[in-house]
């Protein structure tokens, strides 16, 4: 199977123009076609498509990876490393309150990597990571 298929992503987003600002001018990324309940966006050569859906009460879950708190369910991309912190930064800058802040996981050993999460404002839980080495991605 080619690792360069891209893969197409709806999630749900109770406040549309909220999540297509989000999307758009803090995550930087460029919109696609949209209709009154949707709007997909290129999500680094991917397809996410944010759709409205009524807000529901729920708490966010979470299992424990590496002594922090990870979300369940949670998306996200695999960005180059040399990208990584300057995307960190960029999340900084505009404020995002992290679930868990970008750190080093694995320094200096099999998968080796950097890895942030956070939410988008529908409560959507996004993770983006870089390997130091991308061959590393499924190593064991």
């Amino acid at each position: 199977m080619s690792t360069l298929s891209p893969f197409h992503l709806a999630i749900p987003v109770h406040n549309l123009e909220e999540c297509r600002s989000f999307y758009r001018d803090v995550l930087g990324l460029k919109e696609g076609r949209s209709d009154t309940h949707w709007v997909d966006f290129d999500f680094f050569g991917h397809q996410v498509v944010i759709h409205y859906k009524p807000k529901s009460e729920g708490d966010l879950h979470t299992n424990p990876v590496d002594g922090k708190d990870v979300p369940v369910p949670h998306f996200g991309v695999v960005l180059p490393w040399d990208e990584f912190e300057p995307f960190a930064d960029r999340l900084k800058r505009a404020s995002i309150d992290f679930v868990i802040e970008p750190y080093i996981r694995f320094k200096g050993e099999v998968g080796e990597q950097a890895t942030m999460f956070f939410l988008d404002p529908s409560g959507n839980a996004l993770e983006f990571k870089a390997f130091k080495d991308l061959g590393q991605l499924f190593a064991k």
